[in-house]
C-alpha cells in the first residue's frame, strides 16, 4: 500500500473515517450485515441482563461482534470477486463459498456460546 503521508492523530482520524465508510457501505448494500447489526442491538442488552458475570457477558457479546467481523470480511471478498468479473470461475466460486462457510461457522459459534451460557 502506498504511503499516505499521514502520521499521528491525522492517520488515526483518517483510518476511522475509512472504517466508518466501510460500516456504512456494508449496512447499505448487505442485507445479512443489516440483520446481524439488529441482532447485535437486541443481543447486547440481553447479554448484559442474562450473563451472570463479566466473562459470560463478554462471550455472548463477543460472539456477535465476531460474526459481524466475519460478515464484513465475507462481503469484502464478494465485492472483490465481483469487481474482477462476473463470468463463472472455479477460484471465484471457491472464494465466495469459503467466505460463506466462514459466516456459517461464526453463526454456529454464536449459537453454541449462547446455548451454553443460557443453559
Amino acid at each position: 500500500m502506498a504511503y499516505s503521508g499521514n502520521t499521528g492523530l491525522t492517520r488515526i482520524i483518517r483510518a476511522g473515517q475509512y472504517s466508518w465508510q466501510g460500516f456504512r457501505a456494508a449496512y447499505k448494500h448487505e442485507e445479512a450485515f443489516r440483520q446481524e447489526v439488529w441482532v447485535l442491538l437486541v443481543a447486547v442488552p440481553l447479554a448484559l441482563w442474562l450473563g451472570t458475570n463479566g466473562v459470560e457477558k463478554a462471550l455472548m457479546i463477543g460472539s456477535i461482534l465476531f460474526l459481524l467481523v466475519v460478515e464484513l470480511l465475507n462481503s469484502a471478498i464478494e465485492a472483490v470477486v465481483d469487481r474482477t468479473g462476473m463470468e463463472k470461475h472455479t477460484l471465484a466460486g471457491r472464494a465466495k463459498d469459503m467466505g460463506s462457510a466462514a459466516v456459517t461457522v461464526a453463526i454456529l459459534n454464536v449459537i453454541i456460546i449462547w446455548l451454553f451460557m443460557l443453559s
